[in-house]
């Protein structure tokens, strides 16, 4: 039957073979007879074009035998094997049958209730067959599609994106910027039709969807082509509702943070007293608190020119405690473990730590001080003045002044530089010890830069340009170069290069 059914030359031979022998029909001949109606419906289409003629597919929809088809398959579905079902909804489409025809409702429902089964190629053929919101709704919440990453749906997505992003509504859109973060997808053509759809419909959307729309820009450290528009439409977005989800207004500032934007008059706001009070006694209080902390350490690093109200030093906590997430989910997959072997060899233990949280609460891989000639110092031989504070030596972080602390940390810094002269008069052997400097080894694993890029994350991007306006030298050891080294000895040997 599939030999008979791809050999037919006429639209009228595959409707006879399909309809006048049911016994011999099965749940796979479906989707060729309607693959082959197709093509012969193109080839009929483009010989009428050459005559001269319109002919669209409706005198094929309309034939006896096209309906006992339509209606074989509707029967059937639900029996049909996943291969089937997709298939059939992707040649319906590419027949051009319309969405609202009961063969493509009914294989949209069975192919709904069926993501959760579907294979990723299963799933980009039915997204590719589907072009309403409820469908790619579907899609982009089934659980197996967000969790995995096809390279060719992706160039797909960005093609079809653009032309469809004016029709999604904010939810689905809000979706499709949860899964292009998900994945680090730093694809320009995504990220800028998701700001595009952003910009038109700013001001009807809750800060709840803003906060995720606006979530990938930070996340690929992607600046959108119009976020000279863009980021002044937010700003005024934020005057407006900043009080109305403080949760979401605080991401959404974290967000343009990391893309080195600092809103001023937003910036009033939330380190208000009035918007520190609503926030406290919220049962997100916490994790604002968190988040307010770090935002006020960057405003110290980067926006000196801010003279607004700071947030309470009474507030104060580190951001994060420990080691990330993603870091300690991937742990197994990681450098570190290498570096950190190697690292024990190549220098002994009591010249670093590893996973040392340094305010404003960054968990660096390895902290080590070096002197002027490259000498890595002993940490007992390391003055307590030059030692950075961190998480574990403070007992009462929460009531120090963040703003205080980092004031003093860059003054003892420069004191303790690693290429600063030598102070006149200072006492014999003091120069080794004056001259320490703070030397982050920081191992960027794959999942700590967008997909298929160089380019680092961007909460990763803030914490290195953080650490380094707090003056710590950064030696970054990337996945890419880390790859190359095998075994302890030549590792040892690319770590003696960096350092």
């Amino acid at each position: 039957m599939k030999r008979l059914i791809e050999r037919s030359r006429s639209i009228g031979e595959v409707l006879r073979w399909v309809t006048q022998n049911p016994g011999k029909v099965s749940a796979s001949h479906y989707p060729i007879a309607l693959h082959k109606l197709g093509q012969l419906l193109q080839q009929q289409q483009g010989q009428a074009a050459v005559n001269g003629e319109s002919r669209g597919p409706g005198h094929v929809l309309e034939q006896p035998e096209f309906h006992a088809l339509c209606q074989a398959i509707i029967s059937g579905c639900a029996k049909f094997d996943n291969f089937s079902i997709v298939n059939c909804l992707y040649a319906a489409a590419a027949l051009g049958l319309p969405g609202e025809s009961p063969l493509v409702r009914v294989l949209e429902d069975e192919s709904r209730s069926r993501l959760g089964r579907f294979n990723q190629k299963d799933v980009s053929m039915v997204f590719s067959s589907e072009a309403n919101n409820k469908a790619l709704e579907a899609i982009f919440s089934s659980q197996l599609f967000y969790e995995n990453r096809q390279e060719r749906f992706i160039r797909s997505m960005a093609e079809w994106l653009p032309r469809k992003a004016e029709n999604l509504t904010p939810y689905t859109m809000a979706l499709i910027a949860k899964y292009v973060a998900r994945h680090r997808l730093r694809e320009p053509r995504l990220l800028d039709t998701i700001a595009n759809f952003l910009l038109k419909r700013g001001e009807q959307l809750d800060s709840k969807v803003i906060q995720k729309l606006v979530f990938p820009f930070s996340r690929m450290n992607y600046r959108p082509s119009n976020y000279s528009e863009l980021f002044p439409k937010l700003e005024a977005i934020l005057e407006q509702k900043a009080g109305s989800s403080p949760l979401a207004t605080v991401n959404i500032l974290m967000s343009m943070f990391q893309l080195s934007h600092f809103p001023q008059t937003v910036l009033h706001q939330v380190f208000s007293p009035a918007f520190i009070t609503n926030v406290m006694s919220s049962p997100y209080a916490l994790i604002v608190r968190r988040y307010l902390s770090l935002l006020d350490a960057a405003v110290e690093l980067e926006f000196r020119d801010y003279g607004g109200p700071r947030l309470d030093p009474r507030y104060r906590v580190l951001m994060f405690e420990h080691a990330l997430t993603a870091d300690e989910a991937n742990r197994k997959y990681s450098y570190k473990g290498l570096v950190a072997e190697a690292l024990r060899q190549l220098v002994g233990e009591e010249c670093y730590r590893q996973d040392e949280v340094l305010p404003p609460g960054y968990c660096t891989d390895f902290l080590l001080w070096m002197n002027r000639s490259g000498t890595v110092l002993p940490l007992s031989r390391v003055p307590a003045a030059s030692k950075a504070p961190s998480a574990h030596a403070t007992t009462s972080l929460a009531a120090m002044s963040l703003r205080s602390s980092v004031l003093a940390l860059t003054s003892d810094l420069q004191d303790f530089a690693p290429f600063a002269p030598e102070a006149p008069g200072s006492p014999p052997g003091s120069r080794e010890n004056s001259l320490a400097g703070r030397v982050v080894l920081s191992v960027n694993d794959k999942w700590h830069y967008c997909q298929n890029s160089d380019i680092l994350v961007g909460s990763r991007a803030m914490r290195d340009r953080h650490l380094r306006l707090l003056g710590y030298c950064l030696v970054q050891l990337p996945y890419t170069e880390l790859e190359k080294v095998s075994g302890i000895e030549e590792a040892k040997h690319y770590l003696r290069q960096k350092l």
